[in-house]
């Protein structure tokens, strides 16, 4: 069998189906710094254009048995980026929508309702964090309540701060959505720890 950086991409994708750790690698290689760059020329925000190639690139690894490409490995690479990095910009506009709603909000609150809301706000945020994996609790639990940085909690927990970073990320996507159908407590949510986190 010739060296692995001398085999075609559509050669190491048939390794990598019968779990070719070094087809992987040599994919990984191949493909990183190319997706990295397109990804940051178009975010410009070094640790999100991280977090989206290696996601990108983890999700080549963990579909390998049922992956079905139809095109070239590079533009189903360089698709997948496009599109998450797409995402990214469409919920940064949510999210100014939000916040501008939010001032509104905070605008016309009185102090006692806001206080009760507040209250179920805390109590519904209270649920979803211990519902969410016990890793991932404990990465936010670290960050929002023990006001750890992304680094000490990856010096704490001896794991790499990327991992860190990917998992506060899932966990405030994963309270955006549990807490979705209650926008307005949403909102109220972000003025919430925004003021006080």
């Amino acid at each position: 069998m010739l060296p692995y950086q001398q085999l075609s991409d559509s050669d190491l994708l048939k390794l990598l189906k019968s779990d070719d750790q070094k087809a992987f690698t040599e994919l990984y290689e191949r493909y990183h710094s190319l997706l990295y760059i397109y990804a940051n020329k178009k975010l410009e925000a070094n640790s999100q254009s991280l977090d989206i190639v290696q996601d990108i690139l983890l999700s080549i690894w963990n579909k390998r048995s049922t992956l079905h490409i139809t095109v070239t490995l590079r533009s189903y690479l360089f698709t997948a980026i496009r599109n998450r990095i797409l995402d990214v910009f469409t919920h940064q506009k949510v999210e100014t929508k939000y916040l501008d709603s939010l001032k509104h909000i905070m605008e016309t609150y009185s102090p006692s309702d806001h206080l009760i809301r507040e209250k179920e706000l805390k109590t519904l945020i209270d649920q979803e964090i211990k519902a969410m994996p016990p890793r991932m609790r404990e990465i936010f639990i670290l960050s929002r309540k023990e006001w750890l940085s992304n680094h000490e909690i990856a010096n704490r927990l001896s794991i790499s701060q990327s991992t860190v970073e990917t998992q506060m990320k899932r966990a405030l996507r994963h309270l955006r959505l549990k807490l979705s159908h209650f926008a307005n407590l949403l909102l109220e949510l972000l003025a919430f720890y925004l003021i006080f986190f």
